[in-house]
């Protein structure tokens, strides 16, 4: 059994534990046997859920559907955790302003889309020793997208680039369910006046 697993039942050895109902209620200090017995008589388990404590805490809970629970709740916080995604988008410092209103559509549609965007300036040969023009461009595109993300990561060197991460306000659930109630209040609001000014 791994160190991880609580101790269950008859496995808890201790002669007394402190115990908690199946509803979070404070029971009290009683032999192990008794909570056993209030186990069995409730169809329920006795789990040791603080075996450091004196006397250890036991709860009474259904193990299986504890365990279910548990494994599910894990399984939604590492998908939660993969759900940011980072982008890169690359630059130029001298880009001319083409390029840089397609490049800043790309950051657009990844904040909005929820994920996170890296924005590399790569400097070649001379311009390697004018940091500044990446700062600028890089403040410039911050400024222009602040109303979906905010700088996460200061623009900062690596090597021969410069690079600043970007991420969005809102997760994306919170922006399909703005684009949902966008689109219901415009076929809403698009109802034709029922009455014209008869006056005069």
């Amino acid at each position: 059994m791994s160190a991880e697993q609580p101790r269950i039942n008859d496995r808890i050895r201790v002669p007394e534990v402190r115990l908690v109902g199946p509803n979070g209620e404070q029971v009290g200090i009683v032999p192990v046997g008794d909570a056993l017995r209030l186990a069995q008589e409730a169809d329920l388990d006795l789990v040791e859920v603080a075996p450091t404590a004196r006397p250890p805490v036991a709860k009474l809970m259904d193990y299986g559907k504890f365990k279910y629970e548990s494994a599910v709740k894990a399984r939604e916080s590492r998908k939660n955790q993969t759900n940011t995604i980072i982008k890169e988008i690359k630059l130029r410092p001298k880009i001319d302003p083409h390029d840089y209103e397609t490049k800043k559509g790309h950051v657009v549609r990844f904040l909005k889309g929820g994920d996170k965007v890296k924005v590399t300036i790569m400097f070649r040969g001379r311009e390697q020793s004018r940091p500044e023009l990446g700062r600028r461009l890089l403040s410039r595109l911050a400024e222009d997208v602040q109303e979906l993300g905010q700088v996460e990561s200061q623009p900062k060197q690596d090597g021969r680039n410069m690079v600043m991460v970007i991420g969005p306000h809102k997760r994306r659930a919170e922006h399909k369910a703005e684009a949902r109630a966008a689109a219901e209040g415009r076929t809403r609001g698009q109802r034709p006046a029922a009455r014209t000014d008869q006056g005069e």
